[in-house]
């Protein structure tokens, strides 16, 4: 493993990989690695001679500033975009940095993080990057909580709680499953598993089309606060759902 500290390192060492005729694979990371992380470099290294993995905790996804921002329309309005303005310009910006210094073939990430993720994709696309976007399955715990860095700061009956978000997300996906396909009929099947939950504080749960993310569709998504932990989770119904 190689340690590279600077945008100029990293430019230097790829290029010399693909002089070379490698391709190079790119898993951008916030650091707090966890399986769900390891799961996309196991990917990266599958498919790619050479992978990079950035370790970046970007201040643009979490406050304000006067920085010049990537920004993709129309994703970043909606759930997470609404719930969290400013968030997407954050990581369109960075991670478009990472492509120029990098220049990977393809990008690796993860499906619980679904409208993140298609936003990439399309900014991939929209800029002529010649990145391809992988999107890999979400990692579970056994209990069925999808893995996330978040999940450190659940607090003793919290992390129980938490079981809510594919709780919810299994009810959707069996009302699916037995034919039901309006939207809202289906979204309201999800609110009344998170309502039972005391601990859950709901910002959103709706299904929506998997590209726009807007509705309707089959994408079953789902945002909630446990105490004080905000939990994200996705699942495209009526397909299996591991738990």
């Amino acid at each position: 493993m190689e340690v590279l500290r600077t945008v100029a390192e990293a430019r230097a060492r790829s290029e010399a990989w693909r002089c070379e005729g490698l391709s190079v694979g790119l898993v951008p990371t916030m650091g707090a690695l966890h399986e769900g992380h390891l799961s996309l470099v196991r990917r990266a290294r599958e498919e790619c001679d050479r992978t990079v993995v950035s370790i970046f905790v970007n201040p643009l996804q979490f406050a304000p500033g006067e920085d010049s921002r990537a920004r993709v329309a129309g994703l970043d309005e909606v759930l997470e975009g609404e719930c969290r303005p400013g968030h997407f310009e954050g990581v369109a910006t960075v991670v478009l940095k990472l492509f120029n210094a990098v220049r990977p073939r393809r990008a690796y990430f993860g499906q619980k993080d679904g409208q993140q993720a298609r936003l990439v994709g399309r900014l991939a696309r929209d800029l002529d990057t010649g990145v391809e976007v992988v999107v890999c399955a979400t990692v579970r715990e056994p209990d069925g909580l999808a893995l996330s860095s978040r999940n450190a700061y659940l607090r003793g009956p919290e992390r129980a709680a938490a079981r809510c978000l594919v709780r919810a997300l299994t009810a959707a996906n069996a009302r699916w499953l037995g034919g039901e396909r309006d939207a809202a009929a289906l979204a309201r099947a999800m609110r009344e598993v998170l309502a039972a939950e005391p601990l859950a504080s709901v910002d959103y749960a709706a299904v929506v089309d998997e590209q726009s993310f807007r509705g309707p569709g089959r994408l079953a998504v789902v945002a909630v606060r446990i105490g004080r932990t905000r939990l994200i989770d996705n699942h495209p119904l009526g397909e299996p759902l591991p738990v």
